[in-house]
Formats: C-alpha cells, structure tokens, sequence
C-alpha cells in the first residue's frame, strides 16, 4: 500500500509486525473488532506476522481465532532478529511493551497503542505514532486520508 501524506515522501508498506499482549490482546482477551480488521488488511495485500513473547501463554490460541501464525520471541533481541528477516523498508510494527523495540529499531513505522496495559515509557524514542487501540492503529492503515492526515508535514 501506498501512503502520500503532504510534504514527506511517498511511504510504501507491505508488512505488519504486531505485538500479542497489550496489543492485539488486553489481559488475554482479544479487542472486538481486530480480527475484521486484520481481515481487510490481509484483503489490501499485506503480509502480517505475529511476535509475542506469550505472556499468558494463549498465543497460540488467539493467533488461530484470527488467522495468523505466531512467533515466539521473549527478548527485544529475539524480536529484533525475527524482525530482521524482513524487508524492514516497507514494515509496520506496532506494540505497547519495551520487548516491541526489537521490532520497533529498524521497521519503516513504528506505533504504539496506548491500552489498558499501558505503554512502557522505553518505547517513546523509537515509535512515530501513538494511537490509543490497536483499532485505531489498523485504522491508520486501512485508511490513507487518516495515514496522510497524521503523518503530513
């Protein structure tokens, strides 16, 4: 997909990395809503991938219930390394804990989602975008007015 917000260059995005915990999930429970909108992604053509370090240990489980597979990661070094795999030019990775600055350190966008669990205060330096849920988050993507919007100069 392509973004073309005012003054910054045109940004290509192919790939999203999503955290599990604080994420896609808010103490075990996936958000209404997310695996729609996943869904729409997958249908726009992006690749997505799932690196948890499996809190609650329902990685598995919640990664079926929305049609991705899951990797487990339990270090930012460990994400960092599974996020290098990647073409991290056309990567978006988004994630609210300081273990997400694994995928956060060299992926084109970084956003962060302020949920319940909160965002750990490490992550500020490395995300471009803070959006209070994950559905806002797949929003920006879905939509190019609200992705050009937020990141016009």
């Amino acid at each position: 997909m392509k973004y073309n917000p005012v003054g910054v260059e045109e940004i290509e995005l192919d790939t999203i990395i999503l955290d599990l915990n604080g994420t896609l999930s808010v103490n075990g429970i996936l958000v209404i809503g997310v695996k729609e909108k996943l869904a729409k992604l997958k249908e726009m053509g992006y690749k997505i991938f799932l690196f948890t370090g499996d809190q609650r240990a329902n990685a598995a489980e919640l990664a079926k219930e929305i049609g991705l597979e899951v990797q487990k990661a339990n270090t930012t070094e460990e994400k960092e390394a599974l996020t290098s795999k990647l073409d991290t030019n056309k990567t978006v990775a988004i994630g609210n804990a300081r273990i997400d600055i694994g995928t956060f350190r060299n992926t084109k966008l970084r956003i962060a989602t302020l949920q319940a669990e909160g965002i750990h205060a490490g992550i500020l330096n490395f995300v471009d975008i803070i959006v209070p849920t994950i559905n806002d988050a797949l929003n920006l993507l879905i939509n190019p007015d609200i992705f050009n919007a937020t990141m016009r100069k």
